[in-house]
């Protein structure tokens, strides 16, 4: 860890980023990752850009994100996966754009298929043959 402090410009870079995630801003998100912002950006809490997209439905931004090699079954600090965010959210684009990319049901807490199961979404477990398991 050093000492110096952030340069203000990029955590003025950074927020645009995690705002555009959290928007569904594609375009916006392209231009950043184009110019060399890492997919696997992560703010002060763990989330990656993926999270925050699954989180708020956007599934553009998911599919530009997991086409830019951002990684699906990257959990936060709360042990939270993106698929299980977009379960919880009730994304359904979302949460099959992720299984599709290997999202894996069983990471994290709770996992994906723990919150299928609790809003009783067989179809979710379907995603993984987990309707059983």
């Amino acid at each position: 860890m050093t000492d110096d402090p952030i340069d203000p410009q990029l955590q003025e870079i950074a927020q645009r980023v995690f705002d555009a995630a959290r928007a569904g801003d594609a375009d916006t998100l392209a231009a950043y990752l184009d110019a060399g912002v890492p997919a696997n950006l992560t703010n002060g809490t763990g989330d990656t850009l993926v999270m925050l997209a699954a989180y708020h439905g956007h599934v553009e931004a998911v599919q530009l994100l997991i086409e830019r090699g951002a990684e699906v079954n990257r959990l936060n600090d709360r042990g939270q996966s993106p698929v299980a965010g977009a379960i919880f959210k009730g994304e359904d684009a979302v949460v099959r754009a992720l299984a599709a990319a290997g999202a894996d049901p069983h990471a994290g807490h709770p996992t994906a298929v723990d919150s299928a199961r609790m809003f009783g979404r067989e179809d979710y477990l379907e995603l993984w043959g987990s309707s059983r398991s």
